[in-house]
């Protein structure tokens, strides 16, 4: 019967334990475990060993003090042999230092601002390139969705450093607005915020276009034949329909490129200001520089706190746009 238990579908393992194995355990096995458990238990397993176990474990030190040891931070709980009792001790002082500082609410504010600056960007540029890759012959799309997935056949950190050689002042841009004449003297353009927007937006574009083209592919374009046979402009067709249609997928690709730009660390250090820092460089001097490991994973934890928020956000609009549909 199609869905039924059968021996040859548990493997080797669990196929001997069905078979040989106690009368309970072959009950347990018919009754609870298919092909279908087994193959959902291996995402849950690896997130609950690679996700959830490095959170608690970042957790823990978060509400620990430092120390001049290692592993620099004082354990959270020890056996205390004189009072012959557990003494647990939680240290809230590290995000209390997080809210207080001008350093740490300056960057934190800074990097959402930088990461939503170039996730506009990433929409404006993106929205209209998927669109017509979505549009194109299957020919044309193909090679399109090749052109903007062939980037990442090469080095994050190569093409990171590609642009400090096109910005920098005797770079390839500067030179070529001189050698036209367009400049007298070489333009500011490396170690700037611009520079960071440029290489974020670079860098995450294909995150926002692919997203993107899922969407507006599955769109039927005979809405847009019947709206103009009603008389409607391409502009309001676009808004009424094309538009709230392709919501999901500016979410998604909007997430997509959000979230890893908050706590981007490598573009920041080779393109942006020295004197202005994101939230990625300062966990990364908190962890190395300073060895104040409970402080950067106070650090760590807020980022995580901050960035959980837009993806619930996107949850319940998904739930919303489920159950209005239905």
């Amino acid at each position: 019967m199609p869905g039924q238990l059968t021996p040859g579908r548990l493997g080797p393992l669990l196929s001997l334990l069905y078979r040989y194995g106690p009368p309970r355990w072959s009950h347990y096995v018919k009754t609870h475990w298919s092909g279908q458990r087994l193959v959902m238990a291996i995402p849950y397993l690896w997130l609950l060993l690679f996700f959830a176990v490095p959170f608690l474990i970042v957790l823990k030190i978060s509400f620990s003090e430092v120390r001049l040891a290692m592993p620099p931070y004082a354990p959270l709980w020890q056996w205390a042999e004189e009072a012959h009792r557990l003494v647990v001790s939680f240290n809230f002082s590290n995000y209390l230092f997080l809210l207080t500082d001008a350093l740490y609410v300056s960057t934190f504010l800074y990097s959402v601002k930088v990461a939503a600056i170039a996730t506009l960007f990433c929409l404006l540029l993106g929205y209209p390139m998927a669109y017509a890759i979505a549009r194109a012959t299957p020919t044309l799309r193909n090679l399109y969705l090749m052109l903007i997935i062939l980037p990442f056949w090469t080095s994050f950190l190569l093409r990171v450093y590609a642009w400090v050689g096109l910005l920098k002042a005797d770079g390839v841009i500067n030179n070529l607005l001189m050698g036209t004449g367009l400049l007298d003297a070489p333009l500011t353009l490396l170690y700037t915020d611009f520079a960071v927007y440029i290489g974020i937006v670079y860098s995450y574009l294909p995150f926002m276009i692919l997203p993107l083209y899922a969407n507006l592919e599955k769109h039927d374009p005979q809405l847009l034949e019947a709206a103009a046979d009603l008389g409607a402009h391409p502009l309001t067709s676009f808004l009424r329909i094309t538009w709230p249609l392709s919501r999901p997928g500016v979410i998604a690709g909007s997430l997509l490129v959000f979230i890893p730009a908050v706590g981007e660390f490598v573009i920041p250090s080779l393109l942006g200001r020295s004197d202005q820092l994101m939230i990625g460089r300062v966990l990364s001097d908190e962890f190395f520089a300073n060895r104040d490991w409970p402080v950067a994973s106070a650090v760590a934890i807020a980022m995580l706190l901050l960035l959980l928020v837009p993806i619930v956000l996107f949850q319940r609009f998904q739930s919303r746009e489920i159950g209005g549909r239905q």
